[in-house]
């Protein structure tokens, strides 16, 4: 018997375990998850966009827009500082990021200073702020390469059917 070939590649994998876990994120209108894996191919860490560990997701804002106090922005622990913070190393030199969308300014600054040197995203839809322009001038300046990964599967189905494994 011949080893199965319609497997899926590395990056897919990855940013795969990075949308999975964008699902855990409670915010309504944005869902992001972060995978940072080593030189091995080995995940390091996993995080998404949520609220730090003992402030209730009930008790504070999940708003766009508004007073400023009023919205998420204020309170928000982004998916890539998060991966970054729940490594259980912090030894991240020369690792990899993979994250549904381009990260921002305050998180290519922990990107920078862990080791990360290479960011796999998707989406880029705010390219045109200044938070992400701010992004890339610095990680241009640092050496640290980003990616927009085209996918080779449009989608990957996963089922908890004990039956079809």
């Amino acid at each position: 018997m011949a080893k199965r070939e319609n497997y899926i590649s590395w990056d897919d994998f990855f940013m795969g375990v990075a949308l999975l876990a964008g699902k855990r994120s409670k915010d309504p209108g944005t869902q992001v998850g972060a995978c940072i894996v080593n030189e091995d191919n080995r995940i390091v860490s996993v995080g998404y966009n949520g609220m730090p560990m003992g402030c209730s997701d009930d008790l504070f804002p999940w708003e766009r827009e508004g007073e400023y106090l009023e919205t998420k922005y204020p309170y928000v622990c982004h998916a890539e500082l998060n991966a970054i913070l729940n490594a259980a190393s912090p030894n991240m030199k020369n690792c990899k990021i993979y994250v549904a969308l381009f990260p921002c300014n305050e998180c290519t600054k922990a990107l920078i200073q862990s080791g990360i040197r290479k960011v796999y995203y998707l989406s880029d839809k705010y390219a045109e702020t200044d938070q992400i322009i701010a992004a890339k001038r610095m990680m241009d300046a640092a050496g640290v390469k980003y990616i927009q990964l085209e996918p080779e599967q449009e989608s990957i189905l996963l089922s908890f059917d004990k039956d079809s494994v």
